[in-house]
């Protein structure tokens, strides 16, 4: 079973920046791709971002050119890094992992920006 465990969430100002991160454990972390959703309060589950196992990455027009998904192979980390943060990125950040035909969650990682 594949463990997925978030950290770096917390309480930001409006333009500040944190750095959320995605550690994997308890099996052959071989993914097809890891992504990045959040859910705010009465909102559905929303991609925010997302990286397949050959590099590639993928965004939500909302955060286009103000996030960057990223990994580090030998930490098993995948990382989204966010900058010019808006209250309306406020929500729970979740990250998840595809290997063949499973899908793997983490718990989430609170995210608030206000002033």
């Amino acid at each position: 079973q594949l463990q997925l465990v978030e950290s770096g969430g917390g309480l930001v100002q409006p333009g500040g920046s944190l750095r959320l991160s995605c550690a994997a454990s308890g099996m052959s972390f071989d993914y097809n791709a890891m992504g990045w959703y959040r859910q705010a309060p009465g909102k559905q589950r929303e991609m925010v971002a997302g990286i397949t196992s050959g590099g590639n990455t993928n965004y939500a027009d909302s955060v286009k050119g103000r996030f960057t998904i990223f990994r580090d192979v030998s930490k098993n980390t995948v990382y989204l890094q966010m900058n010019s943060l808006k209250p309306e990125d406020t929500a729970n950040y979740y990250c998840n992992a595809t290997i063949g035909s499973l899908l793997f969650w983490g718990q989430g990682t609170q995210v608030t920006v206000s002033s």
